[in-house]
């Protein structure tokens, strides 16, 4: 249960919280989706044009998935720094570095400029942008939901969960007015620099709104409490809750391997495969993330109501129905059913992440809530969410145009998925300022004080 001192601060910051987090991770969003589009468009030409077409477009998804899989280590070492140093003094970076990233990889010469130097710089800013955006995605939730009222937290879930959809519908709706108003040539000259350059206003805005929100109530407790001093968050979280991140890292690999596969990889088919323009494939990502910012937000609040694990479970059986149609509807080529169907598979995707944020940040404590929490959620990226389009790519070239095999790893990590949710807790309502009793095992003296500030904070 909350403190009086702690529901002020809920009723004082909450919102400038949620709303901080929200627009500042949907301008990091912005950057990386935007990144996302391009790999399975312009990128694989101006960038790997000594391949075959199959093998570049393979090379560039693989740049995509580099900047995932250095997600983790941003959340290692982000998630061990927030759990010391605050929520908010490391949301202050990390928007920084994704907006100057995103304006080098604007700037970035092609491989016909610099040679085989081009890949290589494309792949480091990758690796920088998905280091900052591994530390932002658990940072900005836990800062939006420790300032949240018990009973408002997955409403504020829900509100985090739109940032991806609504970067999605942000960074594709200006490659679709770019590639609208220029030649294919221009577009592909310097039409898709624009937004990365102009990045640089992401750093303004992002920085300007978080110097206006406090340090989490929980994290200020957290600090009277002698884990803040003797504590180590990392070895803590892999040492004590070990069994947690896993779980919930499996629960998210379904969640981010179809999410990868709808907004990566089905742009991909829908224009290569299927040869649908690209400007039609742009409108239908961006019809479908204006499905999933409903299905987020809906998500967030159905979990306040009927709880985390019912909500998860629910939205987990919807996108398993859903796989055993969705390629067949795209096959139609006809742009209502697929607007649909696409609507549908990412709105029930991001029904669950909607959930995620609360769903994480209630699984731990608050002494290893931002690494454990960052771990889980760069973990299933890294295994997942990452490789899928590549994953995919492959698949359909094995089974010479056949979706099935993509199919059939999706039920897979679908129905893992679904059993990490039904064998997990429910934790709706839990205390948001408990700390761990254990965390100073090896330290007596340190375990002694701490086991006391648990006493004196649950007697408040």
């Amino acid at each position: 249960m909350d403190t009086g001192v702690n529901g002020a601060a809920h009723t004082a910051m909450g919102p400038r919280a949620v709303t901080a987090a929200t627009i500042g991770t949907a301008l990091e969003w912005f950057d990386f989706t935007l990144y996302g589009a391009v790999s399975a468009t312009v990128l694989p030409k101006l960038y790997f044009p000594s391949m075959d077409p199959t093998n570049a477009l393979l090379a560039s998804l693989g740049t995509f998935g580099v900047g995932l899989a250095a997600r983790p280590l941003g959340a290692i070492i982000c998630g061990h720094l927030g759990d010391k140093l605050g929520r908010r003094n490391l949301m202050l970076g990390t928007v920084t570095i994704m907006g100057l990233a995103s304006v080098l990889m604007g700037l970035l010469p092609t491989y016909a400029q610099i040679g085989v130097w081009a890949p290589i710089l494309l792949v480091l800013l990758r690796i920088i942008q998905g280091f900052a955006l591994g530390g932002e995605s658990t940072g900005a939730q836990l800062m939006a939901l420790e300032h949240a009222a018990a009973d408002r937290r997955g409403k504020y879930s829900g509100l985090l969960g739109l940032c991806s959809p609504l970067s999605q519908i942000m960074a594709n709706g200006v490659l679709l007015l770019l590639a609208s108003i220029l030649s294919a040539d221009a577009f592909e000259s310097y039409g898709w620099r624009i937004p990365f350059v102009l990045s640089f206003i992401l750093v303004i805005v992002g920085i300007y709104i978080r110097l206006k929100v406090n340090e989490t109530p929980a994290f200020v407790e957290l600090k009277r409490t002698a884990v803040a001093q003797a504590g180590s968050p990392l070895k803590d979280a892999v040492k004590f809750h070990y069994k947690t991140v896993l779980r919930l890292m499996f629960f998210f690999c379904g969640p981010a391997a179809i999410f990868y596969l709808i907004v990566v990889f089905s742009l991909s088919y829908i224009t290569k495969t299927l040869e649908v323009p690209k400007q039609t494939g742009f409108l239908l990502l961006m019809g479908a993330n204006v499905c999933a910012i409903f299905g987020a937000l809906g998500g967030g609040i159905l979990s306040d109501r009927i709880g985390r694990k019912k909500a998860l479970a629910l939205g987990s059986i919807a996108t398993l129905l859903i796989l055993f149609v969705y390629f067949a509807i795209l096959d139609t080529k006809s742009f209502v059913p697929m607007l649909i169907i696409m609507g549908l598979f990412l709105g029930f995707t991001q029904f669950q992440s909607g959930i995620q944020p609360v769903a994480f940040a209630e699984a731990f404590p608050t002494n290893v809530r931002y690494s454990g929490s960052a771990l889980a959620y760069t973990g299933a990226n890294l295994l997942t969410g990452g490789p899928m389009p590549v994953v995919a790519v492959w698949l359909l070239s094995v089974f010479h145009g056949s979706p099935w095999g993509v199919v059939g790893v999706c039920v897979a990590l679908n129905l893992l998925s679904l059993a990490m949710i039904l064998i997990g807790p429910e934790t709706r309502g839990i205390d948001m300022n408990r700390v761990d009793p254990v965390a100073q095992a090896g330290d007596t003296h340190a375990g002694n004080v701490m086991s006391a500030d648990v006493h004196r904070h649950r007697a408040t």
